[in-house]
């Protein structure tokens, strides 16, 4: 398939079969995606800003350093995906399946994925600054180095999960599920100063 180069504004894609399509350098603002099959495709430097993606698959497609902001996804297909480096700050999912899935670093800040089942992902270095990740699912997954200040993670389940290194700043962990949970230092000070203890550095 040719590279898709073209920008697109206030259009409406439906019933597609883009399967192994090349996104890259694609422009893409306010348009609607239902029923796309994305499967394989692959995308560079792409832009998806304020699109709507409903019963989409995505199985299997690679993404480099490109960009879905402020979009929404509803019931929608990351099977298998790789994600390097991708912008997706302001998006929202829901119901989608995001595992397995292959993150390398990102932007993901203010993105909403209120229940998600985000269990066993390597999730390292990404941006997550007030991110919404409550009542999601995130136990044995490694969250090193990421940067999750201002976020909720209400009533999520971090079991075994990996935060040594992770930004905590202004985030409650009074509602988390935590057991096995790896913190460091920091993050350990943390929570024990939210459990009402006080912390003597001396």
């Amino acid at each position: 398939m040719p590279s898709e180069t073209l920008a697109h504004e206030d259009e409406r894609f439906d019933d597609l079969d883009w399967y192994a399509r090349d996104l890259s350098s694609g422009t893409y603002r306010r348009c609607v995606f239902t029923r796309v099959d994305l499967t394989e495709a692959i995308s560079r430097s792409a832009s998806f800003e304020s699109c709507t993606f409903s019963n989409c698959r995505f199985n299997m497609s690679v993404h480099t350093t490109s960009a879905f902001v402020a979009c929404t996804f509803r019931r929608t297909s990351f099977f298998g995906a790789t994600l390097d480096g991708c912008k997706l700050s302001g998006s929202v999912f829901a119901e989608c399946t995001l595992r397995p899935l292959t993150v390398t670093g990102g932007q993901w800040s203010g993105v909403v994925m209120r229940g998600a089942n985000l269990s066993g992902l390597e999730l390292l270095d990404l941006q997550l600054t007030e991110a919404d990740l409550s009542e999601a699912d995130l136990s044995r997954s490694d969250l090193r180095r990421c940067d999750l200040s201002r976020g909720s993670l209400r009533a999520a389940t971090l079991e075994d999960t990996d935060l040594r290194g992770v930004d905590l700043s202004d985030v409650d962990l009074l509602d988390v599920r935590l057991r096995r949970t790896r913190l460091d230092v920091a993050g350990a000070v943390a929570l024990t100063v939210q459990l009402g203890a006080d912390v003597d550095a001396d």
